[in-house]
């Protein structure tokens, strides 16, 4: 067991290292770039290909904050909807709904977690862009909003379960001595248990922020910018990007390995990403501590 604990070190290691070293090879590329990508550059590469208006790597341009935008407008989309519906979903299963009702519902909430984002990807393109998003907005099918809807809808069972397990967690005696002092249900259930559980919320909230960071399918598949570049853009209703779909866009294709800095610039973005989410993790650690309350 100790073996297995000390591999799964080694694998972790391996992995940080393998992106380090490619991202490093990237921003080497880019100071001192071969002949290659200086052609396919079209003559000129340097820092400011870093920075310019759309993310085309196959063309030698890296604009890194159209794939951030992208990636936080999807994100953001995806907490407007999974946050309310998700909390609201563990408050009725674990203070409203009857002991019955909740071992039924609990494990069909559970189910809706295993759900492949291939699926939601699909659902997202063929359903939410046409019916929700272009009816609404005349926006076409494919936008980062519809994306985003996607990614709220795969995120609402972890919101919600793990919201539940939190709530459920707070001892009853707390809601007995509320109902004692002649609260009402709601009042208690605001007043007492949401801020009794408050470290157990804002671990699920950050999870879930994490898991539609980290989500793929759903934006490649319904973004519309799984092509060999993505515009930059501050408006919800068009094509677009994240960091992820980028990946999966670039690696997918047949020409990826040709130019070597292209290929490297996924190890930048996932060097990028990685840094996003441990700080995320690290965050919601420091947050969890200092709100938590013991019983």
């Amino acid at each position: 067991m100790a073996g297995a604990a000390a591999l799964s070190l080694v694998f972790s290691g391996a992995i940080i290292g393998s992106l380090v070293w490619k991202a490093c090879s990237f921003f080497l590329d880019i100071m001192d770039p071969p002949a290659d990508s200086l052609e396919a550059a079209g003559g000129s590469l340097g820092w400011s290909n870093l920075w310019a208006d759309k993310w085309a790597p196959r063309f030698m341009v890296f604009d890194l904050k159209t794939l951030l935008v992208g990636t936080l407008m999807v994100t953001a989309v995806a907490m407007v909807v999974a946050v309310p519906l998700g909390l609201g979903a563990a408050v009725y299963l674990s203070e409203y709904a009857r002991p019955k009702v909740r071992s039924v519902l609990k494990p069909i909430l559970e189910v809706l977690a295993g759900i492949p984002s291939v699926v939601l990807g699909f659902f997202a393109l063929r359903w939410i862009g046409p019916n929700i998003v272009d009816r609404a907005f005349n926006s076409g099918t494919q936008s980062l909003l519809a994306a985003g809807l996607g990614v709220g809808l795969l995120t609402i069972p972890l919101v919600a379960s793990v919201s539940e397990d939190a709530m459920g967690s707070v001892p009853n005696s707390l809601r007995e001595a509320a109902s004692g002092l002649g609260a009402r249900k709601v009042t208690t259930t605001v007043s007492i248990v949401i801020p009794a559980s408050i470290s157990g919320l804002v671990a699920a909230f950050i999870i879930a922020a994490s898991r539609a960071i980290g989500e793929t399918m759903v934006v490649f598949l319904a973004a519309g910018g799984s092509g060999n570049s993505a515009n930059f853009t501050l408006n919800p209703l068009d094509k677009g990007a994240t960091m992820t779909a980028a990946m999966a866009s670039q690696a997918s294709g047949t020409d990826a390995t040709i130019i070597d800095t292209a290929f490297n610039s996924l190890f930048f973005v996932g060097a990028v990403l990685f840094g996003i989410t441990l700080s995320l993790n690290l965050v919601a650690n420091r947050l969890v501590r200092s709100v938590r309350t013991k019983y």
